[in-house]
């Protein structure tokens, strides 16, 4: 080892200190908020509940008023965030009568899921250098055939399969470099494909308890054991009335059963309504040279590969087992971020930190501080009690039990779907679920129906808009970064109706298998389900095909040319019916 060696490896690099230092921040944070969250009584918190009506509607007026500058796009988002995290902290300070020092206010923030994004877009970054997403991006485009709408629907398909078994985060950090690459290459406008395959990420990963942020709280916060410990905590109420809820708690596989059959029922409608609303973008083929594109854009760096590659297995499968070993996704990630960049080149960071989205997480942050700030101002406690009054309205628990349950699934369905599509699904379902134990005891209605109808709607609403799910936030984010920023109102317009559209899929099947299927027949109604779609599916493919029609378009094929036709010859039919009378 020659000497100019040995400096190089006693050297620090700045960029190695600015590494660690975020982990050792970001995990410190994430303990601090723990040890705070956890501390059992609520004299361990500095933030107080406050009881004053003025505070709801004053937290109102912050809500809407970050809100309109997201939405006319006046001031950036992450700036609209952090201006508005200011004056919820300010109105609480003012309510209160406290002064809150930096450090408490940071406990607002939800460290997992920065820690959980910080760490995933370090390996990202890492593996962009090898080529790979150049790679899946041409294998992609062979696969389709040149056809545009091929491409989409594998794209989608890809991403709700991943968005389903790793997380819709994880799956879009890893998918938007190659959808941006890929458009570059066949001249597609990106931003409809990037859209559509946030769409599909979020319905994907409602169908598990690691598929979406919102799941993976519902499934710790009201499982068995979380329950349980609810009712120790709960004082004023009955415990064993709690301790009863319990058993309806939620495992991994309860979030398969009960919510895949749902999202299944979904999919065809979704593409069918972006093959529609993107009917210019989506149409026509690209033709390139194949052999052109797999050489230039192969593999770079076959050796980071195998070795990056090796630890984002690691990683997903660390991911799988979260339900065993109940460690953190978040430190999953930032362990999995410093290894890689310790296993490929540890003299060289700049490049990993530089697809940091740096104003995504600042973003995030900001809305963390802003909603849970709203949160002891009154205004999320606010609409709960107008759900529970709601759903009071319909009978008694003597006379109305069935009419009741029905309107609770559909009014905690509902409201959960439109509040998480304009208030970030995480911090929403934060929120709602000591409401939904609330609701579950103080009206004796079952809780397993209404804990899938908060996870269906928070899940599902967060496709409503920009800032609905963190999916959609980090996806605009590095969109904006690669020249391709996504407004609020583009994605509006092609967000929310798929939002209306697969809640309400999602409210007929809630109420065939918890309503109709009640008195045990639930399993039936769900095979009726699985059933009628599939056969629907292969019935919809088996006609496309037999008029030349490739899967993608059979998947979709809606037969408006065959309905214009008979209305036609209908038409035609009663013009010389008259004519023959007269």
């Amino acid at each position: 080892m020659n000497g100019t060696e040995l400096v190089r490896m006693r050297r620090r690099h700045p960029s190695q200190y600015i590494a660690l230092g975020l982990l050792a921040f970001t995990g410190t944070m994430m303990f601090t908020s723990h040890s705070i969250a956890a501390g059992g009584s609520s004299s361990s918190s500095p933030f107080q509940d406050i009881d004053n009506s003025q505070a709801v509607l004053v937290g109102l007026g912050i809500l809407l008023g970050v809100y309109a500058l997201i939405i006319t796009e006046v001031v950036h988002r992450t700036l609209a965030a952090a201006v508005g995290g200011l004056l919820a902290i300010i109105a609480l300070s003012y309510y209160s009568e406290s002064s809150y020092t930096l450090g408490e206010v940071t406990t607002l923030i939800d460290w997992e899921t920065i820690g959980l994004l910080l760490g995933m877009m370090v390996m990202v970054g890492i593996l962009s250098h090898t080529g790979l997403f150049e790679w899946f991006a041409v294998q992609a485009y062979k696969r389709s055939g040149g056809s545009v709408w091929t491409l989409v629907v594998i794209l989608c398909s890809v991403t709700a399969v991943l968005s389903a078994f790793l997380d819709n985060v994880t799956t879009m950090l890893l998918l938007t470099p190659v959808t941006i690459q890929l458009a570059k290459v066949l001249d597609l406008k990106p931003i409809p494909l990037l859209i559509s395959e946030v769409l599909f990420s979020n319905i994907g990963g409602a169908a598990t308890m690691i598929g979406d942020p919102p799941n993976i709280m519902i499934g710790s916060g009201l499982s068995t054991a979380a329950i349980e410990d609810a009712a120790m905590k709960k004082e004023g109420l009955v415990q064993e009335g709690y301790l009863e809820l319990a058993s309806s708690g939620v495992t991994f596989n309860d979030f398969i059963i009960e919510m895949a059959p749902g999202i299944l029922m979904c999919i065809v409608p979704s593409f069918m309504f972006l093959k529609w609303f993107y009917a210019e973008e989506f149409s026509g083929s690209r033709v390139r040279d194949i052999a052109e594109l797999e050489s230039k854009y192969g593999i770079k760096d076959a050796a980071m590969l195998k070795v990056a590659g090796s630890i984002l297995i690691l990683v997903v499968l660390n991911f799988f087992l979260h339900p065993l070993t109940h460690i953190a996704v978040s430190w999953i990630a930032l362990v999995g971020a410093v290894i890689m960049l310790l296993a490929t080149d540890r003299h060289e960071l700049e490049k990993p930190l530089e697809h940091v989205e740096w104003s995504t997480l600042l973003f995030f942050a900001g809305l963390f501080v802003l909603v849970h700030a709203l949160q002891y101002l009154g205004v999320i406690s606010f609409i709960g009690d107008y759900v529970t009054k709601g759903i009071e309205m319909f009978g008694t628990n003597e006379d109305g039990n069935v009419v009741r349950l029905a309107a609770a699934i559909l009014i905690i369905l509902w409201v959960s779907a439109v509040a998480s599509a304009f208030i970030d699904n995480i911090p929403y379902t934060a929120t709602m679920i000591p409401v939904v134990l609330q609701i579950s005891y103080e009206l004796n209605i079952d809780l397993g129906p209404l804990i899938w109808a908060l996870a269906f709607g928070a899940c599902l609403g967060g496709n409503g808009t920009l800032i609905g799910a963190s999916a959609n936030v980090v996806t605009a984010g590095m969109s904006e970064e690669a020249g391709y920023p996504i407004s609020f109102n583009e994605f509006f317009k092609a967000g929310f109706p798929i939002m209306i559209l697969t809640t309400a899929i999602v409210s007929l099947y809630m109420m065939l298998v918890y309503v109709i299927g009640a008195d045990g027949g639930a399993t039936v109604w769900k095979i009726v389900c699985i059933g009628v779609t599939l056969i629907g599916i292969i019935w919809q493919v088996a006609r496309g095909r037999a008029k030349g029609k490739n899967f993608a378009e059979s998947l979709v094929d809606d037969d408006l040319d065959t309905f214009i036709d008979i209305a036609e010859q209908a038409v035609d039919l009663i013009k010389g019916t008259k004519s023959s009378e007269e």
